[in-house]
């Protein structure tokens, strides 16, 4: 199963960062789409932010645990940040929507 923490400032809900760790396992690797999604949805945000804001951020990877990890550490664009942040959880719950045994969604306020 792939966990994914949302990490939002405790009384905003701002999003400041989010996690993704383990594999779906809704297939063998290489064939399993929910999987791909999650991956497709993670790195498109990662991409998105920094393409299109002029945001701080750190990305880690750790493979064993097939683990990625993003920290905003600042952004000169919060609104233009948000959207993209906010647009990942809304795929991501598409996602958990119809996979609820390959995916789960949990919120941290931080």
């Amino acid at each position: 199963m792939t966990h994914a923490v949302i990490f939002e400032k405790s009384g905003s809900h701002e999003i400041v960062g989010f996690q993704t760790e383990g594999h779906a396992g809704y297939a063998d690797a290489g064939s399993d789409i929910v999987c791909a999604a999650i991956s497709v949805l993670v790195i498109n945000t990662i991409n998105s932010v920094e393409q299109f804001t002029d945001s701080d951020c750190t990305v880690t990877q750790d493979e064993e645990k097939a683990g990625i990890y993003f920290r905003v550490n600042s952004s000169k664009n919060p609104k233009e940040l948000q959207v993209l942040l906010q647009s990942l959880v809304l795929g991501l719950s598409g996602v958990a929507e119809g996979n609820a045994d390959y995916l789960s969604i949990t919120f941290k306020e931080v």
